[in-house]
């Protein structure tokens, strides 16, 4: 043994793995770009197409585009390092905000950067750089968070995001009043920021979990394989119908607010309260676990489906719909901390970047789904129609979290936390 040899500490050899904690803060970073486009972005496809019908069909259509994007994210995965493809994931998601604020400033670059075509454009470019970032996310997070430690990832997560998505639409919908294009400005520096956080972290390119002698995967394989697991189906079911509620509470609250005379801050600080709900989220773990999983699930779609139709029954008087509609997205928050849990710890190790891939075409085929319906919806009632159509869907799927094994989501052998 020479002389001097000392041996290295095992926490400098072996440097411990990002955690629940960082994870929280790269979402909350996450959110600040998503949070000051959430408002602003319905707004400015209202003003340039002045219909909601047609607002509904261009979503619709850009729905279609992201969701193909988001399936073909595990083909260009394994070609592009996951650390890679989430970069390109936020220049997208920045590159599509900027585009959107040039759209609606007065640069004069001709034709081509017109609102009525570059706004949409735009929107494409964060639609599909929010499905990319999420698909790495997603992953990442299975790889480095523990299957029992998940809901706590989860919730700390939203808490950690709440200031971001509560400031944001106030933030954005003031600067669209200064300026329009300005908050699009502000998204675009604030998803620089975002990778700045991320190269921070050093994630890399995840845990190489894979089978031996593994075939290059297509769509159709591991859409296959995921339609033949039903835990993962029932669990993309619930988060695609929650997020067309959240769909149709950020695209449709802020029209139902112009078409009935109001401000449009009366929207910012309506979706700016719903986010500040997030600060409860760590009430909402503990009271989900002293219950159960499955109970969290069904009070959160039967909650958020009474007051979605009450928000229709109510439009004649436009601040108690809002406030249904607000009190409803309680119900949805509640929903984000236990509703993905069942797809998440039903996912196989050596499968998760294609079934997280999937997971996170829930948000595209909610933007398919949604648009689409509201289109129909239009054609033959108001706007507030929207609302009682989304509680229908979210009554069914209450019924069928009832059926959800009701130990779902515990660690055998500890005690509920307190």
């Amino acid at each position: 043994m020479p002389l001097f040899h000392h041996r290295v500490p095992d926490h400098v050899r072996h440097a411990a793995g990002p955690g629940a904690k960082d994870f929280a803060i790269l979402g909350a970073t996450e959110a600040f770009p998503r949070g000051l486009l959430s408002t602003v972005l319905p707004i400015a496809m209202y003003r340039v197409l002045q219909d909601a019908a047609v607002v509904s069909e261009v979503y619709f259509a850009l729905g279609l585009m992201s969701f193909l994007a988001t399936l073909l994210c595990p083909v260009v995965a394994r070609i592009v390092p996951r650390r890679w493809l989430y970069t390109g994931g936020v220049l997208i998601l920045g590159g599509g905000s900027a585009l959107v604020g040039i759209g609606l400033s007065d640069m004069g670059f001709g034709g081509l950067f017109r609102p009525g075509v570059l706004v949409p454009v735009g929107l494409a470019g964060t639609m599909v750089g929010t499905v990319v970032v999420a698909v790495c996310f997603n992953a990442y997070v299975m790889d480095f968070v523990e299957r029992h430690s998940l809901g706590r990832s989860e919730t700390l997560r939203l808490f950690y995001s709440a200031a971001c998505w509560t400031l944001g639409p106030l933030v954005s919908v003031a600067l669209l009043k200064l300026w329009a294009p300005a908050p699009f400005f502000v998204a675009a520096v604030a998803s620089l920021v975002l990778l700045g956080v991320f190269w921070r972290l050093r994630l890399g390119n995840g845990k190489a979990i894979q089978r031996a002698k593994r075939r290059a995967v297509n769509p159709l394989s591991y859409l296959s394989r995921f339609v033949h697991q039903p835990r993962l189906v029932v669990g993309w079911v619930f988060a695609v119908m929650r997020s067309v509620a959240w769909w149709a509470y950020y695209v449709y609250m802020p029209i139902l607010v112009i078409e009935s005379g109001y401000d449009e801050m009366v929207s910012g600080i309506a979706i700016a309260g719903s986010n500040a709900l997030l600060f409860s989220t760590p009430l909402m773990l503990k009271w989900m676990y002293r219950h159960s999983v499955r109970f969290a699930i069904v009070c959160g779609f039967l909650g958020s489906a009474v007051f979605f139709t009450a928000a229709t029954v109510l439009v004649g008087q436009s601040w108690v719909a809002v406030g249904s509609l607000f009190v409803g997205t309680a119900f949805l928050i509640l929903l984000d901390v236990s509703a993905g849990l069942p797809f998440l710890m039903a996912v196989r190790p050596s499968e998760r970047t294609e079934m997280s891939a999937v997971y996170s075409t829930f948000r595209d085929v909610s933007g398919i789904i949604a648009p689409a319906f509201a289109w129909l919806v239009l054609l033959v009632a108001p706007v507030s129609a929207v609302f009682a159509a989304t509680g229908a869907s979210l009554m069914i799927c209450g019924w069928l979290g009832s059926r959800l094994h009701p130990r779902l989501g515990e660690r055998r052998g500890l005690p509920v936390p307190s």
